[in-house]
């Protein structure tokens, strides 16, 4: 059967971090591919860069990786982007596919405010990747069945985050081997991040 997961963000910029966790994930649960999915319109961020940069990076920083792909769904579809949707889609386009969702643990506790989350949780095998030395206590609404559905795993720790990417470059501050370079390369061309 085939295997896929799914990793969806805003990428804005995608750094090392992703694309770490991302093999993490891929190797530990012996995946054939895993899609990167750029949020078109995130209900829950602001301020998101446009989605044709976001999408040409995650190109970039994916390429060399066979088993690695890009989709533009989400930026693509009208209106909010709801993972929940996402996944419905690529079940229907892969009938027989274990589909796996891969987020940061980070987000486990607002899981319960996303659309649909129940169905999510019964539609795929969720994914939270770890930092060494994480700890688990609190799910916040979750219940322990619903816990139970979540897979955790420790990933290597690299403390980098989008944010800080975007304030460095508004900084004038180095972003070297926290992104691909080639997508530094595509965000000082064309001046993103600078204001």
């Amino acid at each position: 059967m085939y295997r896929c997961g799914i990793m969806g963000g805003t990428f804005d910029p995608i750094h090392l971090g992703h694309l770490v966790t991302a093999q993490a994930v891929l190797h530990e649960f012996q995946l054939d591919t895993v899609y990167f999915i750029p949020s078109g319109n995130p209900p829950h961020k602001r301020d998101v860069s446009d989605g044709e940069h976001r999408f040409q990076m995650t190109l970039l920083a994916t390429v060399s990786n066979p088993k690695f792909r890009v989709s533009r769904l989400e930026l693509d579809r009208p209106g909010y982007s709801y993972t929940y949707d996402t996944i419905q889609h690529f079940a229907q386009q892969f009938k027989q596919c274990e589909i796996y969702f891969i987020t940061g643990a980070d987000v486990i506790r607002q899981l319960h405010t996303w659309y649909r989350y129940q169905d999510l949780l019964r539609s795929c095998h969720f994914v939270a990747a770890t930092r060494p030395g994480f700890s688990f206590e609190d799910g916040g609404s979750l219940t322990a069945d619903e816990l139970a559905r979540i897979r955790f795993l420790e990933v290597p720790s690299l403390a980098i985050s989008s944010t800080d990417i975007r304030r460095r470059v508004r900084t004038g501050r180095p972003i070297k081997y926290l992104v691909p370079s080639s997508v530094e390369g595509y965000i000082y061309k064309y001046g993103l991040y600078q204001d």
